[in-house]
């Protein structure tokens, strides 16, 4: 008999169903994904979360225990309303994910040839932002284990984050602390075209190729770009410095901000280059006015690709530091 937490994630390009064990192992045949997109419908996007979460409940043994389920959602999010509205997900606006899990639970727990161990619709059902529930996981059984005040970052198709502050996950007023992707980064290219955007819009992928192309650039794909940073290409190096130097200002605010101790980096585009951290330290180093915040350590991420499903599924193992 095993005890396993549901694990659902949201993203802008997938959605994400698993079962995970108390040791954060997913259990073998429970995994399926779907795709999504920008341009996904409402109940395109209901549908996906359907087929992956049922997917996932089908493979419960008949002596498997149920205990729990945990979402983690690209944001923002409404934890009073159990709602989500991504950024990149346009269709849903105040989508109601968190209840339609809890239908899906029930109706297997109504199944006759299956068990769930209890009744599902009295099971915990938790929400979080995804980059919160990636904090936790890296706390949980990632880098950031034993450390009381940590950042984890995650550099892909978005950049997002959350926080661990005083051994704690930080959550906020409305669920959303910790959403770093969003914050005003000062992009300080040469020259007087200096100007603000959001750590996501300068550091992700696809918007760091689109810049490059913009320079000039010929690539299509991150792929490229790490190829031309390699080759010493002028402008895939500019920038790939460009979205580190972007991560190290956001690292360096959150840090002079709550005193941190650890960061942790991972997302694909996290390894682009293989001193991609190395250049997130070095503005690590340089930026910040107060010297507490160079102490920060900048690590990288020890979760693999499964971190989103293990992050969901530490909002019911770690339930006991949700703040």
């Amino acid at each position: 008999m095993t005890d396993y937490a549901l694990a659902v994630d949201v993203g802008g390009t997938k959605v994400e169903a698993a079962l995970v064990a108390a040791d954060g192992v997913l259990s073998p045949g429970s995994r399926d994904r779907r795709p999504t997109g920008h341009d996904s419908t409402s109940d395109q996007l209901a549908d996906a979360v359907r087929n992956v979460v049922r997917h996932a409940l089908a493979a419960l043994g008949d002596d498997d225990v149920l205990v729990g389920a945990g979402i983690g959602s690209a944001g923002p999010v409404d934890l009073v309303e159990g709602t989500v509205s991504p950024i990149n997900l346009p269709s849903w606006r105040g989508f109601p994910l968190r209840a339609l899990v809890v239908e899906l639970l029930a109706e297997a727990g109504e199944a006759p040839d299956r068990s769930t161990g209890t009744d599902a619709v009295d099971l915990p059902v938790t929400l979080r932002l995804d980059g919160v529930s990636l904090a936790l996981a890296e706390h949980w059984v990632g880098a950031t284990q034993g450390v009381d005040n940590a950042v984890a970052i995650t550099v892909s198709t978005g950049v997002g984050g959350g926080l661990i502050v005083n051994g704690r996950l930080l959550s906020g007023g409305t669920g959303n602390a910790g959403h770093i992707g969003q914050i005003q980064i000062a992009d300080r290219p040469a020259g007087e075209n200096a100007w603000a955007a959001t750590l996501e819009v300068i550091a992700s992928g696809p918007n760091v190729v689109r810049w490059a192309q913009q320079q000039g650039w010929q690539g299509e794909r991150g792929e490229d770009l790490a190829a031309g940073y390699v080759a010493g290409d002028e402008i895939a190096v500019a920038a790939v410095r460009r979205s580190a130097n972007a991560v190290g200002e956001a690292i360096s605010s959150v840090t002079t901000l709550l005193d941190l101790d650890v960061a942790a980096i991972g997302g694909g585009f996290s390894r682009v280059s293989d001193d991609y951290l190395d250049l997130v330290r070095a503005t690590v180093e340089e930026a910040p006015v107060n010297g507490y915040a160079r102490r920060v350590r900048v690590v990288r991420s020890g979760l693999s690709d499964e971190s989103p499903l293990v992050g969901a599924a530490a909002l019911v193992w770690q339930a006991d530091l949700l703040g």
